[in-house]
């Protein structure tokens, strides 16, 4: 993990980098064009939507106009709660892929465990990645529950687990089971959408290092292999989020940040998600 082209390599055999642009709220059109081709201009490879964020036409526009050969760049994208379920996968992923203007999609995600529905949706994302469409196929916001109900029929073992993850919920066992599975974590609201911006531990771990506590939860992010994918539309955020391969948490610095976990959720409980 020595660059921001630094990568893992998934259950799937593809590799996939550690850091990335996440592009939830980030409006369709000039906005997310202009945060995209910042980002790889900047260095990023990995950028993350959803056919949710209702932006994937100007993902696909910047990734063309950026000037970066397609086979370097790792394009994430998930299926709805409303289209879950076999058929409607397979016909969603085509919108999200025409959308995209892309030939395949490196990381297709089921978005949510929606009850009923997430084992034919699972089914649907084993069928896309066998015809080659998807590269690696993976779950957001599974509990380990969700998980080993969705193991128990499956053929492919979901490469990522994109959760809610950062200081406050460090998810911890869950980060322990998927890693003893070979899956690999994720993390979405990496800052806490902002509500750790002002912790004093961060701030005081940020100034020994001359870094801000955004670049300290990032780092510790890095540290602990956690991929993650800070969303940002300021240019020089975008940068700085990135300026995090310079510096190192000594394990004194890790334990700290552990500490400051309260299991505390910004987004909704995977459990208790009105879909």
């Amino acid at each position: 993990m020595k660059n921001l082209q630094s990568t893992v390599t998934l259950n799937s055999g593809h590799s996939m980098p550690w850091f990335g642009l996440g592009v939830y709220k980030v409006q369709e059109g000039q906005e997310v064009v202009d945060s995209v081709k910042t980002a790889i201009a900047s260095g990023y490879r990995s950028i993350d939507t959803a056919a949710l964020y209702g932006n994937e036409e100007g993902v696909g526009q910047a990734i063309r106009e950026s000037g970066v050969p397609r086979e370097e760049l790792f394009i994430t994208t998930k299926v709805w709660n409303s289209d879950q379920g076999y058929d409607s996968t397979l016909k969603a992923f085509e919108t999200s892929i025409t959308k995209l203007g892309l030939d395949y999609v490196d990381l297709y995600l089921v978005h949510w465990p929606v009850k009923g529905k997430y084992k034919e949706t699972w089914r649907a994302l084993e069928k896309l990645q066998q015809d080659g469409r998807v590269r690696s196929i993976g779950v957001s916001n599974f509990h380990i529950h969700h998980l080993e109900d969705v193991m128990k029929d499956a053929n492919v073992k979901p490469a990522v687990n994109q959760v809610e993850l950062h200081p406050l919920l460090n998810q911890a066992e869950l980060r322990e089971y998927c890693k003893s599975q070979g899956i690999q974590i994720e993390a979405w609201a990496p800052l806490a959408q902002g509500h750790l911006l002002d912790n004093e531990v961060l701030k005081n771990i940020g100034a020994k290092y001359g870094k801000s506590t955004a670049q300290v939860i990032l780092r510790w992010d890095i540290q602990n292999e956690i991929v993650t994918i800070p969303k940002s539309i300021n240019p020089k955020r975008i940068v700085e989020n990135a300026d995090i391969f310079d510096f190192e948490l000594t394990a004194e610095d890790m334990e700290q940040i552990n500490g400051l976990n309260e299991n505390r959720r910004f987004g909704a409980d995977p459990d208790n998600f009105n879909f």
